[in-house]
C-alpha cells in the first residue's frame, strides 16, 4: 500500500544551506497530509513535485515559528489556486489567534473553509479516522504546548484463499466471518483462519515527535510503531542545553525508539551550529542501529 513520507524541512530554528525548517508530507492511501509548516514550505512542495491542491489535512505540532511560519503563504496559495474543498487543521489551541489574524487580513476571497480542530488531550487520542487510517495525537514535553502524531493503518480485511473456498465450500456467512478475522466453526471442528486466509498487507505506522525533551510515557505511547521520526537537535555532549531548552539529544531519541520497539528511527531538526548529519546518525546508532539522518527531499517508505 502507498505509505511514504517526504521530508520538506529538516533544520531546527533557522534554515541553513540545503535544509529548510520543519515540514513533512505523508502520503497514505492516496491522501496527502502536511505535518508542520515551517518557512519555505510552498517552495519545497513545488521543488519535490507535491501537488499542493491535493493536500488533505494539516497537522501542526506547536506554534514556534520554525514550525508555522509557512502557513500564511500556504493558505493564501490554496485560495489563489481556487481550492473549494474544506481544509482541516489540527493544532494546539494557541494556534487559534494566528489563524484569526490570517483570516482578518488575508481571508477575503477565500473560496474554501478552514476548519480548526484544537488539540487539548493529556494522553494519546484518535483525532482523525478513515476506513483505512487513524491518526492519534499526544502531548510532548516542550517549552510550550506541543503535540506529536501517530499515523496508523487499520488492519485490512482478510483475503480468503480461492483454493480454500473450493476445498471447504464456504458459505457467504462463513466467508464474511473469515474476512473479519474469525475462525470457521463447524459441528465437526474448527477451521483455523490462517489456514484459509491471508492479510493483503501488514499495517504500517509512523510517529512524528517534534520538539520535546524525554518523558517517561513517550516510549510506551509509541510502542509498536514501525517508523518513528524524532527530533535530535543536540549531540549527546550538549545534553545540558537540550534539557534547558526542552529538546532531545541523539542518545535520548535512540533510547526512546529502542524502548518503543520501533523498526526504524528517522532523525532531524538538526541545530544550525552543526550541519553534519552523519555525526547525529553515528551517535544514535550506538544505541539504535536502524537510525537514519534525513535530509530535505528524502522519501521514506513506511
Amino acid at each position: 500500500m502507498d505509505f511514504t513520507v517526504t521530508m520538506m524541512g529538516t533544520a531546527s530554528a533557522m534554515p541553513v544551506r540545503g535544509r529548510n525548517q520543519s515540514a513533512q508530507v505523508l502520503s497514505v492511501h492516496g491522501r496527502l497530509f502536511l505535518i508542520d509548516c515551517g518557512e519555505g514550505v510552498q517552495a519545497q512542495l513545488v521543488k519535490y513535485r507535491i501537488p499542493i491542491m491535493k493536500l488533505d489535512t494539516v497537522f501542526i505540532s506547536h506554534i514556534h515559528g520554525d514550525h508555522v511560519f509557512g502557513i500564511f503563504g500556504l493558505l493564501s496559495t490554496l485560495g489563489m489556486k481556487g481550492r473549494t474543498q474544506p481544509l482541516n487543521i489540527y493544532a494546539p489551541t494557541n494556534f487559534g489567534p494566528i489563524l484569526k489574524f490570517f483570516l482578518s487580513f488575508y481571508g477575503d476571497g477565500l473560496a474554501y473553509e478552514i476548519r480548526l480542530n484544537p488539540l487539548e488531550m493529556k494522553s494519546p487520542e484518535v483525532i482523525y479516522s478513515t476506513k483505512g487510517l487513524e491518526v492519534l495525537s499526544f502531548p510532548l514535553n516542550h517549552k510550550i504546548e506541543t503535540f506529536g502524531f501517530i499515523f496508523r493503518e487499520k488492519r485490512p480485511q482478510w483475503n480468503v484463499k480461492k483454493e480454500a473456498i473450493e476445498r471447504y465450500g464456504f458459505t457467504l456467512t462463513e466467508i464474511g466471518a473469515i474476512k473479519r478475522g474469525e475462525d470457521v466453526v463447524r459441528p465437526g471442528g474448527v477451521i483455523p483462519l490462517e489456514e484459509v486466509a491471508y492479510l493483503p498487507y501488514e499495517p504500517g505506522s509512523y510517529a512524528y515527535c517534534s520538539d520535546t525533551a524525554p518523558f517517561p510515557e513517550e516510549p510506551e505511547w509509541l510502542r509498536g510503531t514501525r517508523v518513528i521520526y524524532h527530533e535530535t537537535t543536540y549531540l549527546a555532549e550538549l545534553y545540558e542545553q537540550a534539557e534547558k531548552r526542552h529538546h532531545s539529544t541523539t542518545l535520548q531519541a535512540a533510547e526512546c525508539a529502542l524502548k518503543a520497539g520501533a523498526r526504524k528511527l528517522l532523525i532531524g531538526h538538526f541545530s544550525s551550529r552543526n550541519n553534519d548529519p552523519a555525526l547525529y546518525e553515528a551517535e544514535c546508532r550506538t544505541v539504535f542501529p536502524e537510525t537514519y539522518a534525513v535530509s530535505d527531499g528524502d522519501v521514506v517508505e513506511i
